[in-house]
């Protein structure tokens, strides 16, 4: 399992990369695996401003569906296209070509309440 040292990370298993004043979010090679395959993604139109914890969309696999937390406050500048006709991207490339959407951080501070890497390890016993 994969835990990138430059992200941060969500107690719902979400991932946030920050470039600049964008973070880019997904949800971690952990909670992929868990959920099993993944077969639809369904997300907030760009635009739309959401709040850290606010439910932000869900994640389908073939045995459940799950939602997808925010992880921190900003408004959705884009939407991950490639998940609609591949959503097995989560499931191969969590960290990569599976991120979910890109968003404005609207507070910076909140990335303080998000954990490193190897709090993230051991918050799910890895």
């Amino acid at each position: 399992m994969n835990f990138p040292d430059n992200l941060k990370y969500s107690s719902d298993h979400e991932w946030v990369r920050v470039e600049g004043n964008e973070a880019f979010v997904g949800i971690t090679d952990f909670a992929q695996d868990e959920l099993g395959e993944i077969v639809y993604v369904d997300v907030p139109s760009e635009g739309e401003n959401l709040s850290q914890g606010e439910v932000f969309g869900s994640i389908e696999a073939v045995k459940t569906v799950s939602d997808l937390m925010m992880p921190l406050s900003g408004e959705v500048l884009e939407v991950n296209a490639k998940l609609d006709n591949a959503p097995e991207l989560v499931n191969s490339d969590p960290f990569g070509e599976g991120w979910i959407i890109r968003v404005a951080v609207k507070d910076a501070a909140e990335l303080d309440q998000l954990m490193t890497a190897a709090a993230y390890k051991e918050f799910i016993g890895k």
